[in-house]
């Protein structure tokens, strides 16, 4: 595992800023070693988690069935052909690194009277922890983050990471309750700007994204209803209405723009970048959300080709109508040039809109939790919903949260077809996470994908670009963890990521 920081060398970028928005400012003396406080380093830490997402889920936003690539570009093998090794999509070591700086926070905030600052840093523990499980299987957990002191951790069992995940959220929440956060120190928060009961709710809604994760495996059933009336007992309820976001204050100068905005959109300046040519929405995205009359949603997913109409930000060039909306066959390499299929919409650009957060966890996502234990454990759960009435709120607040009407939820969930109206589906565990595949797509790729990978649904296109019905089930072990853990890696047997499944994804 990689120790090249020692915890302190990854905060160089927070010392002296007081917390603001300056420390997106990364110039600093490579010859000093400066102090830092938890309070500087948890704001660092929240902000390099945020910014670490973007890759992964571009991945997922990918293998999900949400997005494919224009034919402006060489069709990437890696993505397409499947044709990827231990070098690539590490998102290992940099997760790790930012697992040692929430560790830190953990360990000194006693030190400097700053122990609000734990539970904190316990929820994104586990947030990050649960993202390695998803990617990689079985990962050090339990000997993990102890610098010099166990140089080659062992690697815990997947299953027994998830329940310890549990364990570290019950702990956050006893830490939150136990310690007011300093209002003086509100500004290192991110996320929630100091509101501990904000930050139970998200750990409570990690709990849900972790038990219904495992939903579908043969025995944890008692377990995942018992735990899910723990949550519903300890009262403080769920994220709802909004979305949790990371916005460490992002300005118009290079490199403190949003990182998604800045990658697939615009720059400080309002330029154009070339990467806008190259993600594209999939040709199944376009049919099936005409299919399903919902052209609401696929007006916010997708431009017309075109593009964006840059005297008129976040409208499209042609007309917003279905026939004008054209996706891309997942992994075609000809046929599609950028000009002539839909780019990514404003759900996520919006020329001018620089500084929105880096969504981490949407509330549509829990609705779809709880409308799952509903649907699958009924009267075992101490839900006081329906399986319904937590579907249709979770359709309701991805329409808030992509710009669509919500005024429009009542004609999409009466519409009176399968897995959009849950009275008229037959297969209503299929209709909630078709639903929740919809809604997690543009905000949370990875958990789109790994959504698709435990439910199978829906039943997107492979890629034109592979010969074969495999699917990627996981990542490589990285060769940089091989080179340092070797003995640990390879104790994990033999490993194919199109056949090598994580444990929740049972078929």
């Amino acid at each position: 595992m990689k120790l090249n920081k020692l915890y302190i060398a990854a905060f160089l970028v927070l010392v002296g800023t007081g917390c603001k928005k300056d420390y997106l400012n990364v110039n600093t003396n490579p010859n000093s070693l400066p102090t830092a406080t938890p309070a500087y380093v948890l704001a660092n830490a929240l902000n390099t988690s945020a910014a670490n997402m973007l890759a992964p889920n571009e991945v997922g936003m990918f293998w999900s069935g949400h997005w494919t690539q224009s034919n402006g570009y060489i069709i990437s093998t890696t993505l397409f052909s499947y044709a990827f090794t231990n070098g690539d999509f590490n998102y290992w070591d940099n997760t790790y690194d930012n697992l040692y700086d929430y560790q830190y926070v953990i360990d000194n905030a006693a030190k400097y009277s700053q122990e609000y600052l734990k539970g904190p840093a316990k929820v994104m523990k586990a947030f990050n922890y649960q993202k390695l499980v998803d990617m990689y299987g079985n990962i050090p957990f339990t000997e993990a983050l102890k610098g010099v002191d166990n140089l080659a951790p062992k690697f815990d069992d997947q299953k027994a990471v998830y329940e310890g995940l549990i364990v570290l959220l019950d702990d956050a929440i006893k830490d939150l309750k136990a310690n007011a956060f300093a209002s003086t120190y509100s500004s290192s928060d991110i996320v929630f700007k100091g509101s501990n009961s904000s930050w139970i709710k998200f750990a409570n809604s990690l709990k849900m994204r972790i038990l219904m994760r495992q939903s579908r495996v043969s025995g944890r059933d008692a377990y995942i209803t018992a735990e899910i009336n723990k949550i519903v007992a300890e009262g403080s309820g769920f994220i709802t209405g909004a979305e949790v976001g990371s916005n460490p204050g992002y300005v118009a100068s290079s490199g403190q723009i949003n990182p998604i905005y800045n990658t697939y959109g615009y720059t400080e300046t309002g330029a154009r970048v070339g990467n806008n040519n190259w993600p594209r929405i999939t040709d199944f995205m376009v049919k099936e959300l005409i299919k399903n009359a919902d052209t609401f949603r696929l007006k916010r997913f997708a431009y017309a080709p075109g593009n964006e109409d840059l005297a008129n930000p976040g409208v499209s060039v042609k007309p917003e109508i279905a026939a004008n909306y054209i996706g891309i066959p997942f992994g075609s390499s000809a046929g599609y040039l950028p000009g002539a299929s839909s780019a990514v919409g404003p759900v996520l650009l919006v020329r001018g809109q620089y500084n929105r957060p880096i969504v981490i966890m949407t509330a549509a996502e829990v609705q779809f939790c709880l409308a799952e234990a509903k649907q699958r454990y009924g009267a075992s759960v101490n839900l006081t919903g329906t399986a319904q009435s937590y579907y249709e709120e979770g359709v309701k607040q991805n329409f808030r949260a992509v710009g669509a009407s919500t005024a429009n939820v009542t004609a999409l969930v009466t519409n009176g077809m399968q897995d959009c109206d849950f009275t008229a589906s037959t297969n209503k565990l299929n209709t909630i996470a078709y639903q929740k595949w919809v809604a997690l797509g543009y905000f949370n790729g990875l958990e789109a994908w790994s959504e698709y990978r435990k439910n199978n649904y829906p039943v997107t296109p492979n890629s034109k670009n592979y010969v074969g019905t495999a699917r990627p089930l996981r990542l490589w072990y990285p060769g940089t963890e091989l080179g340092s853990n070797g003995a640990n890696v390879n104790a994990q047997g033999t490993i194919d990521p199109l056949a090598t499944r994580i444990f929740w994804d049972i078929d």
